[in-house]
């Protein structure tokens, strides 16, 4: 089954780090808290801000199946040309314009006592002087009896994909706070996000752990104090602090993914070429594309994943009779992605897995204008939906 381009999906959660002065923050209501609001035009196409998240961490599912990323800020680690061997399956696949590569692997640092990467030597240095330094297991990385490592091994146990959130992301919340100088400020930070009740917290929990939320929460909360306690954080660490901490993470986290094979293609639509130039490198990755696409998804699958013996072992069911001959799909999108329209799932699709889908569903529905509806437009007015709170669920297995 061929990987995701958006192999290096990461959690973090983060407030405004470079913002304009077009924009001020003002208090919304008790359900929404704060907001953003413009304090002068912002004009179509133009910055806001930029965010530098308070913490970010890489999924736990994603990581387990060695998939390259900076362990600090995210950046892919692998080069363009590796990330389209490994996600076409075919090691000789070779690139053109490989200066157009972004990855610098000379610049790559690793932390010399639990080995995990860095993209620099600026990352490496930011982690350790945040978090990493509590964090860092050493020649424990990989004892299935360090602390941190069963409280990973018990979350990926819980939450599988598509992965919504990470423990470590909680964790390293704590660690920061652990190896602060001035806890309170960080304590402050963290704390002007939670402002939900009891009941919704819950929800929001169920929603990322499922039906078996509670005992699984209480679970995960011991293993999490045995890894993590820290006196000046006790009221995160009783099962209604980890609740809300839960809560803050599952209302504000975001997820994201990151592909140097994604950057060079920009890179490439960028290039001022010939007309038969042009068209020689956008037929090469079109066929990339279709190569990718050999993971077989569709929008209407015929089968499902998931991981019923609570390991890495994957099973394939079947959704319906499948014929002898016919191709066997699962889909990328969830549930309530699959029922937008055509050109929603295309725009999804081609952003998050750069490819166009040509399921049967997308060719009926091939003479749609190409356009969202006017309910997804009122969505993307309005921000994300409800569900969407939750962070990017579309992950790789």
């Amino acid at each position: 089954m061929a990987a995701s381009m958006c192999d290096v999906f990461s959690f973090c959660v983060g407030v405004a780090g470079q913002a304009r002065s077009a924009v001020e923050v003002r208090f919304v209501s008790s359900a929404k808290g704060k907001g953003l609001f413009a304090t002068q035009l912002i004009r179509k196409g133009e910055t806001i801000f930029v965010e530098r998240p308070l913490v970010a961490a890489q999924f736990l599912w994603n990581a387990l199946y060695r998939y390259r990323a900076c362990d600090h800020c995210l950046r892919a680690l692998e080069k363009a040309e590796e990330n389209a061997q490994r996600l076409t399956g075919k090691p000789g696949q070779v690139l053109p314009h490989p200066e157009l590569c972004t990855v610098r692997k000379d610049l790559h640092q690793n932390c010399p006592h639990c080995q995990v990467m860095y993209c620099s030597a600026e990352c490496q240095l930011a982690a350790a002087e945040q978090y990493h330094r509590v964090l860092c297991p050493g020649p424990s990385q990989d004892d299935p009896l360090h602390p941190l490592n069963k409280l990973q091994e018990a979350w990926r146990s819980i939450h599988y994909p598509p992965e919504t959130a990470s423990i470590m992301l909680m964790a390293r919340m704590v660690a920061t706070v652990k190896q602060a100088k001035d806890k309170d400020r960080w304590i402050r930070l963290f704390s002007q996000f939670c402002n939900k009740t009891a009941n919704e917290e819950e929800e929001i929990v169920h929603k990322l752990l499922g039906d078996k939320f509670k005992g699984q929460l209480e679970f995960l909360r011991k293993l999490f104090t045995e890894a993590l306690y820290e006196e000046a954080l006790s009221q995160w660490f009783t099962p209604d602090g980890f609740r809300s901490l839960f809560a803050l993470v599952g209302t504000n986290g975001q997820g994201i993914g990151t592909s140097s094979l994604s950057q060079w293609v920009h890179a490439c639509d960028a290039l001022e070429l010939k007309p038969q130039d042009r068209e020689q490198l956008d037929a090469f990755i079109d066929q990339l594309y279709k190569d990718i696409e050999a993971g077989n998804h569709s929008c209407v699958p015929n089968a499902e994943t998931s991981f019923p013996e609570n390991n890495f072992l994957l099973h394939v069911t079947a959704l319906e009779d499948i014929k002898p001959g016919e191709e066997i799909c699962i889909s990328y999108l969830d549930c309530c992605q699959r029922e937008r329209s055509r050109h929603s799932r295309h725009k999804i699709l081609r952003e998050n897995y750069l490819f166009v889908c040509s399921c049967p569903k997308c060719l009926a529905e091939a003479d749609e204008p190409n356009v969202t509806s006017e309910e997804e437009e009122e969505e993307e007015e309005e921000g994300e939906p409800e569900d969407a709170e939750l962070g990017d669920e579309m992950t790789d297995v």
